[in-house]
């Protein structure tokens, strides 16, 4: 009964309006507060234990990496090079933008990120072209979760620092998964452009100009390079996963301050205060998760859902898809970040008992966590973009589910055949 109203009032705290580190706090303390034998001095104590972690070192120099390359003028340069390369396709913009996140998604390993940054740029222009305003919003938001899939992303060190599994080897085990997500709506773009209620989508910018692509790629190159830089060291055994966030941020320093040129000393105060707000806020909702989290472990939740587990048949496989059923429930209605660390210890457990392979479990709960950032009613990814395209809710909802489904399948694609997210790291690695 306890759990069941924890649960309840950390739900009606959101639908309240309570910002999500807030409201999953509150809940916490609450929880603490009203149970037998626990004090609220627990709370911060179990914040610290989770922010404890030599591998979340990384997530605040990833969001500076991707901080500067945005302002530096990367996310502007990957979409022209994007259109120069798939812009003679039909709905040459929406490939465009599926192509940019998937190259920034290198850099930023953040959804949200990768989000704001190709949609500020994309969104406008795909307006001025008649695409339809909450069309272009949906497409963008659910091509920027491939920011958390395609490596680095914070997602997949949150993961790798709650479980000891290798960050390397999930970040080169999202490499194929985040490519087919891209291949996939890319698909589903061109479907799109064979009904006949989106006309602005049979419109080309002409014949593939490979002088011109090549022209175009002289300018972005440095930006190409970062992910390369980043993989490539990991491999090599040159830095670590968590070192790498540093190789980013300092690698993404030059580039942006002496090759591009566009970011100034002067810009730099204001660009670290706005990395450290937003590590601030994924940091927060980490640690209060993690008090949460322990808060439901001491309440036996893990035991009720091995419980659940066992009553369930029909085979390993029908377990685990039901517990990542129930992750994608509790993705769209909280933040991805808080879903995985309540939920992550239990699947960890459950994924042992069965034997699946701990980088394909890593990403599989990934991409699950990134489906439901995209999926109404709690969608942050939807409402990022929905903002930029000055377009209602409502609007972008009509048309995110042909992209959600596309993910699905991927997601179902990994799930049955776990080389795709296996192969690349059980090779190099």
């Amino acid at each position: 009964m306890t759990l069941i109203l924890l649960f309840a009032a950390l739900v009606a705290l959101i639908v309240l309006g309570f910002p999500v580190l807030l409201a999953i706090g509150i809940t916490a303390l609450g929880g603490i507060v009203l149970s037998e034998n626990l004090t609220p001095a627990l709370l911060p104590q179990k914040i610290f234990a989770m922010l404890d972690s030599f591998s979340l070192l990384a997530l605040p120099y990833f969001i500076l990496a991707g901080e500067l390359m945005a302002r530096g003028g990367l996310s502007k340069k990957l979409v022209q090079f994007a259109e120069t390369v798939v812009g003679h396709l039909r709905g040459g913009l929406g490939h465009a933008s599926v192509v940019s996140s998937m190259i920034f998604a290198g850099v930023s390993g953040s959804s949200t990120a990768d989000t704001s940054a190709i949609g500020s740029i994309l969104i406008p222009s795909m307006k001025e072209r008649g695409y339809k305003p909450g069309f272009a919003a949906a497409l963008v938001a659910v091509a920027g979760t491939i920011g958390a899939i395609i490596p680095p992303s914070m997602t997949m060190i949150v993961y790798g620092s709650m479980t000891g599994v290798s960050i390397g080897g999930l970040f080169l085990g999202g490499i194929v998964p985040g490519v087919l997500i891209g291949l996939g709506l890319m698909l589903v773009i061109y479907l799109y452009s064979l009904a006949p209620g989106f006309p602005e989508l049979r419109e080309t910018s002409g014949r593939f100009n490979a002088g011109v692509a090549l022209r175009s790629l002289r300018f972005v190159f440095l930006a190409l390079l970062a992910p390369v830089i980043i993989i490539g060291g990991i491999l090599s055994g040159v830095f670590t996963a968590t070192e790498a966030g540093v190789v980013a941020a300092v690698y993404s320093f030059v580039v942006a301050m002496f090759v591009y040129k566009i970011i100034r000393w002067r810009d730099l105060p204001g660009l670290l205060v706005d990395t450290a707000v937003t590590s601030a806020m994924v940091v927060g909702i980490i640690g209060v998760a993690g008090a949460l989290g322990w808060l439901l472990s001491y309440l036996d939740f893990n035991d009720a859902v091995m419980r659940i587990v066992d009553s369930i048949s029909g085979g390993r496989m029908v377990v685990f898809m039901s517990l990542l059923g129930m992750m994608l429930i509790l993705g769209m209605l909280l933040e991805s970040l808080a879903v995985m660390i309540i939920l992550v210890p239990v699947i960890s457990a459950v994924a042992a008992k069965f034997g699946f392979d701990p980088i394909h479990v890593g990403i599989l709960i990934t991409m699950v966590t990134q489906i439901g950032a995209t999926t109404p009613p709690v969608a942050v990814l939807l409402f990022v973009a929905t903002s930029i395209a000055g377009t209602t809710y409502d609007q972008t909802v009509k048309y995110c589910w042909a992209f959600i489904l596309c993910e699905v399948i991927v997601l179902a694609l990994v799930l049955f055949v776990p080389a795709t997210a296996t192969w690349i790291p059980r090779t190099f690695m």
